[in-house]
């Protein structure tokens, strides 16, 4: 299973990052082309054209084993 550790784009058309950090985080780069949301629980993207001319994903995961517990995964993040 993998975990949200950054949920980012990089808009081709103006180079703004964006970075959703809440769940509920829509955030629009300057010249609207795109938008990233979700924050930590889920990736959703919004565009123009289509996403391999409008944005470069920079999202990051940690890989996490089926059976851990949400102890173990706070500390584990809080040491990234």
């Amino acid at each position: 299973m993998r975990k949200i550790i950054r949920n980012a784009i990089q808009c081709k058309h103006c180079g703004e990052t964006l970075d959703s950090v809440n769940v509920h985080d829509y955030v629009t780069c300057s010249c609207g082309a795109c938008s990233v949301d979700g924050g930590h629980d889920y990736l959703r993207r919004s565009y123009e054209t289509s996403p391999k001319e409008d944005y470069i994903d920079l999202s990051e995961f940690m890989n996490i084993p089926p059976d851990t517990s949400d102890e173990v995964l706070k500390e584990d993040f809080l040491n990234l």
